[in-house]
């Protein structure tokens, strides 16, 4: 599967760079005004921070008391895992076993990073699906790779979803019942952890809600990140476009299709940026740039983890 994913990256980005001048890319990145690219870099470690505070948020909720200072650092270290591993796992690894001491347990350690997870991508989905609506207003339905319906959809399926999981864990308990047919003894202890922990969630729905919230406040972090490159690179790109661009891109970087959302990053961004008016290099300047500032600000977290071995 991760050499199939790197083919794909290969190809699409060779692909890419055979229709433009890999010089012009080039000289961009060269003149980059080095004081908006150190701005990007610390509205990523915003980004980061408010991610950790919705964690904690979750952390709090079950009674797993942690500072938030530890929490931040593991998810640098995490962070520089999901970058340079060819999968997000490795980040989420490190978070639960960070925090599974704590928790006394590591099914819990990893059901609150799942829930972390589920929010963050109903909050992903929700504003593509926002910004993919405006799009389609004002620029009609070709400007963009994915209708918004599909994203629409996909938010209230999984509100449909999560809503009743959240306010009634004995439902859904219920619900999975059937499951135990797998491995009875074993699928009944898990059901009985799930429904224990969600039901502690629903005593303190505002932790809930802030993570929701927090969601949001990263997505906004992360086009004002974009934004920022923007203004380095002197690329004649909206706030609004980005507004746009950056969370659909995320979305169809989920798609298990690529290494670590490269080639199918710079190709949706490449879409967009033709159907504006934009040259692609300005789509492919943008989008490597930004990968690589985020890898460097990631080597943060491996300083981490090395101090944490020493």
């Amino acid at each position: 599967m991760t050499a199939a994913k790197i083919v794909v990256s290969l190809l699409l980005l060779v692909f890419l760079f055979s229709r433009i001048d890999a010089a012009q890319i080039w000289a961009g990145a060269r003149h980059a005004s080095l004081p908006w690219l150190a701005a990007a870099l610390v509205i990523w470690t915003l980004n980061i921070a408010a991610s950790t505070w919705r964690w904690h948020l979750l952390l709090e909720a079950q009674d797993v008391k942690l500072p938030r200072r530890k929490l931040f650092g593991s998810f640098l270290v995490a962070n520089f895992f999901n970058n340079f591993l060819p999968s997000n796992i490795g980040g989420d690894v490190i978070r639960i076993r960070d925090t599974a001491s704590a928790a006394q347990s590591t099914r819990l350690a990893a059901t609150v990073v799942l829930v972390d997870r589920g929010l963050g991508l109903m909050g992903l989905v929700l504003i593509s699906a926002i910004g993919a609506s405006m799009a389609v207003a004002l620029h009609g339905q070709g400007i963009l790779p994915i209708w918004p319906s599909w994203l629409w959809l996909g938010f209230f399926a999984s509100t449909a979803v999560a809503v009743p999981a959240m306010y009634s864990p004995a439902g859904l308990g219920k619900v999975l019942k059937p499951l135990t047919f797998l491995h009875p003894e074993w699928v009944e202890t898990q059901i009985q952890h799930l429904t224990e922990t969600l039901s502690r969630f629903r005593r303190k729905p505002s932790s809930l809600i802030g993570c929701f919230a927090g969601a949001v406040v990263v997505q906004a972090l992360v086009v004002a990140f974009y934004l920022a490159v923007v203004h380095a690179l002197n690329i004649p790109v909206t706030a609004s476009d980005l507004a746009v661009i950056v969370p659909l891109s995320i979305v169809v970087q989920m798609l298990p299709v690529s290494l670590n959302g490269f080639g199918v990053r710079e190709a949706t961004f490449s879409f967009y940026f033709t159907r504006v008016g934009l040259p692609v290099e300005s789509a492919i300047l943008l989008s490597l740039v930004a990968a690589g500032i985020t890898m460097l600000h990631s080597l943060s977290g491996a300083a981490v983890y090395i101090s944490r071995k020493r």
